[in-house]
């Protein structure tokens, strides 16, 4: 029987017909043709330039021979996946400004009659003919749900409620997250599930919770008439054969001051298991009490099997930015290694009230650093910068991870984009091991008042507060810790303990100079691991790599015309496996600075026996 007549769930990680690869959101691959013993052989097998010079991270999906990527204005384009060329295009509707650019759904019927992409832009849920590209107009009301509607607000007053990131396909269901704005009065984070063949809502798990509903009392009365939040952005994680759904969700809004939202503020922050027929929750963790950091789960959950205690265990792990390894038991929540609940600093702001404590693992250790002092400065500053940060160091409240911000300077280690992020972590569910590529980037914080902000918001609270927060960045645009800035650390999960860590990537400007072991600047970008015993990912440095996932190290690395973010896609076609990046990121954190990009999607593979060097018998 051919692969590609086989129902998906059963192919065992050998396609990548999912964002991710698989629901289970591995970022593994079972095949193995390429492997370390010839990946220095890759070459380029064939190359899709995007055509409008536009940052793309999009993870393509192939199914049968067929690749989906997103390019050419914001186009659905199919393509071969053996060569590269053109199959059809949907044109992207005209005044799209905010779609699924990290990755699209598939879904199909049984017997394979019907093939749907299921995608979001300009806050509506779409579905096309994989075949054809064609709308299908039956899907919601002439092809498109209004996202917006059904959350028990105002559909004209939400700003943003669609994520950039896809959902998950299960049985007859796209399940979603949503990607609600930074402020106050931002949508509510529902989880919601859709019908895949008419866009009907079949279910809601409320986030911050009603009347009557498990973490009422977490919140101020009402709470979820005004606050929004507590969404689920990133990825989402599918537990197929038991019917379970791992939502990371993110902090409650506003992001930085919490004194609307006093108490613990459940299901923000949390890894949450619901069942995915129904919505109901199974099991929660949270993993930050009122979060006032902005540090959401940005990271897919993985799923993967460890052995534990002499016994094998299913297992969810959550990365997340604080640079922290959460593994509870996939089915009950029960976490492997012991939580402890330390004193954490309490905030001086008017009517807030933070959390007295916060979650620490004891195992595994962290990925990211915790902590940013003057000890810790770049030895690559300038002498301006450095007299400059040390100052500013210096004079802000510097408490630890958990410092609450003030109208004071505040310093935030790992920054509210340092730690692991989208895209961010892999597992080789053969060995039980955890890939996290993690960046350092510190923040400083610091709330000050808004007056017309003041008049323009009901809420119980007079006064609203927002943060000046800004990324750490000296006059090279680089970061003022010292490096590495990108760190890529492996796991074994087995144990709770770091097999190896290193430097991820270089900035061209020191590389030239001969300083190698920097990591890249400003990552978004996630690693696939294979069966091959390879770790596939791309950096800003506009090289992508293959490393040894047993230790570590650079066994083949290829420059291209454009930078990296997001993931690579493996796959098999025609007997060959291929391995294609999306390389059409900014090199750089000043995109208003940079020429257009020269952006492709870019595929890999091992050189091709000529017909006429095989033998025949």
């Amino acid at each position: 029987m051919l692969l590609a007549a086989l129902p998906l769930a059963a192919q065992n990680h050998k396609t990548w017909s999912d964002y991710g690869g698989a629901a289970d959101a591995a970022q593994y691959s079972a095949l193995a043709q390429i492997n370390r013993s010839n990946v220095s052989q890759l070459e380029v097998a064939w190359s899709y330039p995007t055509n409008d010079g536009n940052k793309y991270f999009f993870n393509p999906i192939v199914v049968d021979r067929v690749m989906y990527v997103l390019a050419r204005n914001d186009s659905i384009i199919a393509l071969d996946a053996v060569t590269g060329k053109e199959i059809w295009a949907h044109a992207a509707e005209p005044g799209t400004n905010i779609i699924t650019d990290r990755g699209i759904n598939y879904w199909e019927s049984k017997d394979r009659s019907e093939r749907r992409l299921l995608f979001a832009s300009n806050h509506f849920l779409r579905a096309v003919d994989a075949r054809t590209g064609r709308p299908i107009l039956s899907f919601g009301n002439q092809g498109r749900v209004d996202l917006k509607e059904g959350l028990d607000r105002d559909p004209r007053k939400i700003s943003l409620v669609q994520s950039t990131t896809p959902g998950r396909v299960f049985e007859d269901l796209l399940i979603l997250g949503s990607a609600t704005n930074q402020g106050y009065g931002s949508a509510p984070g529902d989880i919601r599930a859709f019908n895949v063949r008419t866009g009907k809502l079949v279910w809601a798990f409320h986030t911050i919770p009603r009347p009557g509903e498990f973490g009422y009392d977490t919140w101020p009365k009402d709470a979820w008439t005004r606050v929004g939040g507590a969404n689920a952005w990133s990825e989402l994680s599918l537990d197929q054969s038991r019917g379970i759904v791992y939502v990371p969700t993110a902090s409650a809004k506003y992001n930085f001051y919490g004194v609307d939202r006093s108490g613990a503020n459940l299901f923000s922050d949390c890894l949450l298991a619901l069942d995915a027929r129904t919505g109901k929750r199974l099991w929660h963790f949270q993993m930050v009490h009122h979060d006032i950091w902005d540090y959401d789960n940005g990271t897919a959950p993985k799923l993967l099997t460890v052995r534990h205690e002499g016994k094998p265990v299913d297992v969810v792990a959550q990365v997340t930015k604080q640079g922290f390894v959460w593994v509870f038991d996939r089915v009950t929540g029960v976490s492997l290694w012991p939580i402890e609940e330390r004193p954490v600093p309490r905030s001086d702001m008017p009517g807030e009230v933070t959390w007295p404590t916060q979650p620490f693992p004891v195992k595994p250790p962290p990925f990211a650093r915790q902590k940013f002092t003057v000890e810790d400065l770049s030895p690559f500053l300038s002498p301006e910068d450095r007299a400059r940060f040390r100052d500013e160091i210096l004079s802000a409240r510097n408490e630890g991870m958990f410092t609450p911000p003030g109208r004071r300077n505040t310093v935030e280690m790992p920054g509210n984009n340092g730690g692991a992020n989208w895209g961010g972590a892999a597992v080789d569910p053969e060995s039980g091991t955890l890939f996290v590529v993690s960046k350092d980037l510190p923040s400083m914080l610091k709330l000050a008042q808004d007056p017309e902000a003041d008049k323009k918001l009901a809420s119980p609270v007079g006064e609203h507060y927002y943060s000046g927060f800004g990324f750490m960045i000296a006059s090279d645009g680089l970061s003022p810790i010292a490096p590495p800035w990108t760190s890529l650390t492996a796991y074994d999960l087995n144990q709770g303990t770091i097999k190896w860590k290193i430097p991820l990537g270089e900035v061209p400007d020191l590389a030239a100079k001969g300083i190698k072991n920097t990591g890249a600047h400003f990552p978004k970008v996630g690693p696939v691991v294979t069966a091959g015993g390879l770790i596939f990912t791309g950096t800003r440095d506009r090289k992508v790599r293959a490393l040894d996932a047993e230790t570590g190290r650079v066994l083949w690395e290829h420059e291209l015309d454009a930078a990296l973010e997001g993931m690579p896609a493996v796959y098999e076609a025609g007997g060959r496996e291929y391995v294609v990046f999306c390389a059409a990121a900014q090199a750089g954190m000043a995109p208003a600075t940079q020429a257009k990009i020269r952006g492709a999607y870019v595929a890999f593979a091992l050189p091709q026996i000529p017909a006429t060097a095989v033998k025949t018998h």
